[in-house]
């Protein structure tokens, strides 16, 4: 029942924003929209409580990030984000990274940083376990957790936080040549889950900055708020991050086209990065002829909640939360008539769909809402669920005292308006994606 949620029961455009709608920080459109319906709410510059709407639709992302990764032979496990600073200064890192890092000291004066990423903690993981078996591999393993980073200005909401959710995959391969077949997979694995969530997105040529290797790829949603300037070719598939590129080119180097330049919200990142963590951890493995042999790694990374704001930020409209259709907080929203009105007499039709609902179309179960406030018109509810972007909004109204009632049924992504019998909503709703 919408009336028993956590979040706002009368969403209004001058809602009170807390401190960052005060000091106009507003910048972007996910944030100000994801702070108005009530889906965060700023704890400290950069942090955010996620509210029962928004870890709902994470909570669905990592579930479709699992089924991707796993799908590839991928194996999850959990790594401390508390990480011994011995470990990053072996590779040089502590340094590197300056004040990016969180970092503290226990009581015992030793000093840990608050892990932005894990290579050194994974690699320290294999070197510690002995040398694997050349049978053993590949290789690959990732969480998905909170990260840490201190922004200098943290802004654009969950954009650019200094605590996200982010989904961290460490391979390990026998030669340089399976590493980079593995890099492809993860790729190709890439690729699928933004095709899955409906997403425009561009895969360019990265840097491979503080991370180090050999090769690396950024995964890019287009978008003008994008903080990436990107490099396309309209003739071939070049497209690479404008840091990659030689500064004045105006030509793509493989077919000599022209290159267009725009605006990206990066929401992954690969790396192959052959031996320059497992060198320094001595993580081995044993050959065929039982000699030990460096391992070569790759890492790959997805914003998890950068994901779902940039999704917010590139299909929503000015005024209306749009999701990804996988991912929303809730696939269907009933309006039941107006109190008082006409219609109420049908109040039990309407009932009945939503029992019935779970049962015809078991997928949908507990991805139906009820919205009970029916002392508000249909139409201020109606703009209620548009905002909160529920992909399918049902509304009891003149047609259902019709002979045989039809209910209105609303799609909100592609803008089309449908009348459905009890039987024909059903029918419709069948067809919806879950996961």
């Amino acid at each position: 029942l919408v009336s028993r949620l956590f979040q706002p029961a009368n969403l209004r455009e001058d809602r009170e924003l807390g401190v960052e709608g005060r000091q106009g920080e507003l910048t972007c459109k996910s944030q100000r929209l994801m702070l108005q319906a009530g889906l965060i709410h700023p704890a400290s510059p950069g942090c955010y409580y996620y509210l029962p709407h928004t870890l709902r639709a994470v909570e669905k992302l990592v579930r479709v990030i699992d089924q991707e990764m796993q799908a590839i032979g991928g194996q999850k496990l959990n790594m401390p984000s508390l990480c011994a600073a011995d470990l990053w200064k072996r590779s040089e890192r502590w340094d590197l990274m300056g004040k990016e890092l969180f970092r503290l000291r226990d009581r015992h004066n030793g000093e840990y940083c608050l892990g932005p990423t894990h290579e050194e903690t994974v690699t320290e993981l294999i070197a510690s376990l002995g040398s694997l078996s050349y049978r053993q591999l590949p290789l690959l393993l990732y969480q998905i957790t909170r990260k840490f980073r201190d922004e200098p200005k943290p802004r654009f909401g969950l954009l650019r936080g200094r605590e996200f959710y982010m989904k961290d995959m460490y391979t390990f391969d026998v030669s340089e040549e399976a590493a980079r077949q593995t890099y492809d997979t993860v790729c190709q694995a890439y690729c699928h889950l933004f095709q899955r969530l409906g997403l425009s997105f561009v895969k360019v040529q990265a840097d491979t900055g503080s991370i180090g290797g050999k090769l690396s790829h950024e995964f890019q949603l287009p978008a003008d708020i994008g903080e990436d300037r990107l490099l396309i070719c309209a003739n071939c598939s070049f497209s690479a991050n404008v840091e990659t590129v030689q500064a004045g080119e105006a030509n793509c180097p493989e077919c000599h086209g022209k290159l267009t330049e725009t605006k990206g919200i990066e929401v992954g990142h690969t790396f192959y990065l052959g031996t320059t963590y497992s060198s320094v951890f001595s993580a081995l493995y044993n050959t065929p002829q039982n000699k030990p042999a460096v391992t070569e790694m790759g890492c790959f990374g997805l914003g998890v909640t950068r994901i779902l704001a940039a999704s917010i930020e590139v299909l929503s409209t000015e005024d209306s939360i749009r999701w990804p259709g996988l991912l929303a907080p809730y696939q269907v929203c009933i309006l039941p008539p107006k109190k008082g009105s006409k219609e109420e007499q049908a109040t039990g039709l309407v009932d009945a769909l939503y029992d019935g609902l779970g049962e015809a179309v078991p997928a949908l179960r507990g991805e139906v809402l009820l919205d009970d406030r029916t002392q508000l018109t249909i139409g201020k509810r109606l703009k209620d669920a548009s905002r909160l972007g529920y992909p399918y909004v049902i509304v009891a109204g003149r047609r259902i005292l019709e002979d045989q009632p039809h209910f209105e049924v609303w799609c909100q992504n592609t803008g089309e308006t449908v009348f459905l019998t009890r039987e024909g909503v059903f029918d419709f709703l069948r067809n919806v994606q879950t996961v």
